[in-house]
């Protein structure tokens, strides 16, 4: 992780009361400050080992950000204590010069080792992934794809850990702006300017602590990557640098401190589950630990917890914490794609950190010490900005080229899919061919390809059209004709959503007009509902909004899910199911007049079946009917159904018997685990259209 203003890897050595602090660091007349070396080797390790062997976030990242803003916070105001201003140029090109050589490095590996190790279906999200760290936004990148529900079952990609470098990298942006702007006001109102700084970063504390509290209460999976609910530990960190000089503390109380805050840093990924919970208030724990430790500072003492931070091996991982960090991620996630593991064992972990560190020691003798050579042969900040560049621009540009292949790949099959080869992919239709009919032609490949799978959605997700996780707005789009001879209107969560290429293509051929009315993960149930435990309240609001949104459209019939499939137990009932309160909700809309045409939901697979694909022949990745449905319907145990109900079940047109493949008619049925591919679902509009007419008088 970066934490020094100077240096990607190694401490700073600056003078200034900032650093040396009462009681403290009087013990080093330079200011420098030995125990961050090993309180960031402590970090640093603790991210890694979490990682390898706990699959948890152990904190270590909190306390980056907070070295990061105590560092960054001290260096600037001496900055302007000496020139009257922040160094904008000097500051900015000096970083790029340290950090930008060492992430190059890592992500370039990350391409080629995607390439070499990783199955095609990881190929986009490492190409994206490396695009968005290479440009440092890759927080908001995941973030985005955190309150998609298409995203949900998505992989981590081997570049996901660059976001706290995507944080770190926006507040190196904002932060000389904000010193510069407290030296504006200090001088124009004659105060101190530390005095109006520590004023500013009480502010930036307080605010973004109160906004990541209510955030992370609210979409955690959000929170925990927006830059605006972690600012407040950066802010801790500057607010730790202004008030150390003025801390005075015995012998004792520190080594108490510093024991207590190493041993609380610890052991806080162990005893809170820092990724559901993190960054809300429960992030004071790591960062508090932090503080203590710091606090403490060197105390000479050889019963105090700096004696163990300032060991020899723990300086020399400090040294390499940055490239370390960066290279431990994408060998632990290539180690399990070669092993088809989901966790390394004791040997394979120590193998993991083995080539980490290797990997780093290499990355800071070329991408440090050796740019670092290169340019004080040729000083001047244009050098700087220039070397540091040139190590990311071929990594953007070898990232666009591999993409744009991969989009060319694409539609060339798209265009054999639907052009002069389309009788090779019947898709749904193949079914009526006898049951010991291949589901592949050997000779035409599959479509879409693996790789491709996770785009081929409904095109109401690119439209925007399906309301998001955290919001309760009822957002609605029309497809289809202006004066439609019937009007459908597909309400549910996402297994309803993936009927919708189905029905467009239905209102195309009839003239109707197809209303997208879709939540994630948000049932159209009477009922309450839970997720993750607890109550989905912005889906209650969401449902109320659908009946009023029902009532003034009047549809001919609303086009819903009948039964609920699931192979999780901590989300319900494994099994099929008739969800609590959509009958009653059905009763509802008869009472308004509207039909309802109830479709049985589709079987899951418990793989994910682009990736097995990638790896596997289509007959070797077939899924049981039996795992996820009832041998019978639940919906036909039920004797009092409203009369507006039409149901139907199609799931004869996905199984053949218990066997559920995942290739049919040489059409991919599946985009991950349980959602159809949008041209499966085209394939078998036929059939819908004329089981939706034998339902009723549609």
């Amino acid at each position: 992780m970066q934490t020094s203003s100077g240096s990607a890897g190694q401490p700073q050595k600056p003078s200034g009361a900032a650093e040396r602090g009462a009681g403290t660091g009087r013990e080093s007349g330079s200011g420098f400050r030995p125990e961050l070396q090993g309180l960031r080797a402590v970090a640093v390790l603790l991210v890694a080992v979490y990682h390898i062997w706990l699959g948890r976030v152990s904190g270590g990242v909190d306390v980056f950000l907070l070295l990061t803003g105590f560092l960054i916070t001290g260096s600037l105001l001496r900055t302007v204590e000496r020139r009257g201003r922040v160094g904008y140029a000097a500051f900015w090109s000096r970083l790029v010069k340290r950090l930008f050589p060492g992430a190059a490095a890592a992500l370039a590996g990350i391409l080629v080792a995607s390439y070499l190790f990783l199955p095609t279906t990881a190929w986009r999200d490492a190409i994206s992934g490396t695009i968005a760290s290479a440009l440092y936004f890759q927080n908001w990148h995941l973030a985005l794809n955190s309150v998609d529900y298409l995203a949900q079952n998505s992989g981590a990609g081997p570049a996901q850990h660059f976001w706290s470098l995507s944080v770190q990298g926006q507040f190196y942006l904002a932060w000389p702006l904000l010193i510069t702007a407290a030296a504006a006001l200090a001088r124009a109102a004659g105060w101190p300017l530390r005095s109006v700084a520590a004023a500013a970063l009480a502010l930036v504390f307080t605010a973004s602590l109160a906004y990541s509290a209510a955030v992370t209460a609210t979409d955690q999976p959000w929170a925990y990557f927006d830059t605006g609910a972690r600012l407040w530990e950066l802010a801790l960190g500057g607010l730790l640098a202004l008030a150390l000089p003025h801390l005075r503390l015995r012998l004792l109380p520190r080594i108490l401190l510093g024991w207590t805050g190493l041993v609380a840093l610890v052991s806080c990924g162990l005893l809170v589950n820092v990724s559901t919970l993190f960054p809300g208030y429960i992030a004071l724990w790591p960062t508090l630990a932090a503080v203590a430790v710091i606090v403490a500072g060197s105390t000479g003492s050889p019963l105090a917890a700096d004696r163990l931070l300032n060991l020899r091996p723990l300086h020399y991982i400090g040294d390499h914490a940055y490239a370390l960090y960066l290279w431990h991620w994408p060998v632990l996630v290539c180690y399990l794609a070669v092993t088809d593991r989901t966790q390394p064992s004791l040997t394979g972990g120590c193998l993991v950190l083995a080539v980490s560190m290797a990997l780093a020691v290499a990355t800071r003798w070329v991408g440090e010490d050796g740019v670092d050579a290169f340019t004080r042969a040729r000083p001047g900040r244009l050098w700087s900005v220039s070397v540091g560049a040139a190590f990311l621009v071929p990594v953007l540009a070898a990232s666009g080229v591999w993409s744009g292949y991969l989009t060319h790949q694409q539609r060339q099959q798209e265009l054999a899919a639907t052009g002069g080869q389309a009788a090779d992919y019947p898709g749904a239709a193949a079914l009526a061919a006898p049951a010991t009919a291949p589901d592949q032609t050997p000779d035409a490949p599959v479509y879409p390809a693996p790789a491709n799978a996770a785009e081929d959605v409904p095109l109401t997700y690119a439209d925007g059209c399906n309301q998001g996780i955290p919001e309760s707005e009822v957002l609605t789009c029309a497809y289809g004709s202006q004066d439609p001879a019937r009007t459908i209107a597909l309400v549910g969560a996402s297994h309803a959503a993936h009927w919708f290429p189905a029905l467009h293509e239905i209102a195309r051929e009839k003239h109707w007009r197809v209303v997208n009315i879709i939540k994630g993960s948000c049932l159209f149930t009477a009922a309450e509902q839970l997720r993750h435990g607890q109550a989905y309240e912005s889906c209650a609001v969401w449902n109320s909004g659908v009946m009023a949104e029902l009532a003034d459209l009047r549809p001919d019939a609303v086009f819903t899910t009948a039964t609920r499939t699931n192979l999780d137990p901590g989300s319900g009932p494994v099994g099929e199911s008739v969800v609590e309160g959509y009958v009653s909700r059905w009763r509802e809309l008869d009472a308004m007049g509207i039909d309802v045409i109830a479709v049985r939901d589709t079987p899951r697979l418990d793989f994910s079946a682009p990736d097995c694909l990638a790896e596997n022949r289509p007959e070797d990745c077939v899924g049981q009917r039996h795992r996820s449905m009832a041998r019978t319907s639940p919906l036909e145990r039920i004797a009092d159904l409203p009369g507006n109900v039409a149901y139907i079940d199609l799931t004869d047109l996905l199984c053949r018997g218990d066997r559920c493949p995942t290739v049919i008619g040489n059409i991919l049925v599946y985009w991950d685990r349980a959602h159809i591919t949008a041209t499966y679902m085209r394939s078998l509009a036929p059939v819908l259209s004329d089981r939706i007419e034998a339902a009723g008088d549609l």
